[in-house]
């Protein structure tokens, strides 16, 4: 099923935070994009490696979709076996405060939990 996209950003004053959330949701795009934000180019395996919970398909049709909407590049190299790197790109580099606030953000909370289960 196609993912419905805006095509414009004035329909709400929430509207860009959703388009936003558009871009980088659900479970594995944002994990993609911190990946990449720490190591600057992966392959394929290297994603599988990093990511062992997600299957072959949904991450190629996240990065596909990364790729669309024009936040990582991806390279062919004409080598035998074929070789594919993925890297953000200048718009996708936009998004590492972003990614960055998630992550701090996921280990307080992390914590919080932590510290609620050792007080029960």
């Amino acid at each position: 099923m196609p993912r419905i996209r805006h095509t414009t950003l004035t329909c709400s004053p929430g509207c860009t935070v959703e388009a936003t959330l558009e871009l980088f949701g659900g479970k594995w795009k944002a994990l993609i994009l911190y990946h990449l934000f720490e190591d600057g180019v992966l392959r394929f395996g290297e994603f599988r490696r990093r990511m062992p919970n997600v299957t072959q398909r949904m991450l190629t049709n996240q990065l596909r979709e990364l790729e669309a909407d024009g936040l990582i590049s991806r390279t062919v190299f004409p080598e035998v076996p074929p070789r594919v790197e993925y890297e953000l790109t200048d718009l996708g580099k936009t998004l590492k405060p972003v990614i960055q606030a998630l992550k701090k953000w996921g280990d307080r909370y992390a914590h919080a939990l932590q510290g609620r289960a050792a007080g029960t």
